[in-house]
């Protein structure tokens, strides 16, 4: 995938959430470097396991780890069960980005996984600094992302 006129490396592991892959999923939350917590907007009860999947991160990651939170399901508008507001506010609880999405329309998309790889950059260049923000113009969401000498291949996990 190319980002900001800079290739990067994306590997994806989808859990779904199945119990079935608990015990490699902490693995690959220790791997991972950006993770994305979905919900279906149709499903009530999938937004109410987020915290309890994030706070699991958390805890095998020992750090406070880039999410995204993600509202997938988003061509179902008439069977809606979680608002986008409600999503909104989660992920500003959770201090993240939120998206609504369409796995089967593709809508944003795209627009997820490339604003996922400028707010790694940003982070990584941030930790590169001692926590001193990049240059003005670098920010995760600039369409500039951050300078990054070849980026290494990055996991991205999606619960």
């Amino acid at each position: 995938m190319i980002v900001d006129q800079k290739l990067c490396f994306i590997e994806v592991i989808d859990t779904a959430g199945q119990e079935e892959y608990s015990t490699l999923r902490d693995q690959w939350v220790r791997e991972g470097q950006g993770f994305v917590l979905v919900y279906s907007i149709a499903s009530r009860a999938t937004f109410d396991r987020l915290e309890v999947f994030r706070q699991n991160m958390i805890r095998v990651k020992r750090t406070q780890p880039v999410f995204v939170l993600v509202g997938n399901k988003c061509d179902k508008t008439y069977e809606r069960e979680v608002s986008r507001e409600e999503g909104a506010a989660l992920a500003r609880h959770f201090g993240c980005d939120f998206l609504e999405t369409s796995a089967k329309t593709a809508a944003n998309v795209d627009r997820l996984f490339t604003d996922l790889v400028r707010t790694l950059r940003y982070h990584k260049e941030l930790n590169e600094n001692g926590g001193a923000l990049p240059p003005q113009g670098a920010g995760p969401h600039s369409g500039q992302g951050a300078r990054v000498k070849k980026p290494p291949r990055s996991k991205c996990v999606i619960v």
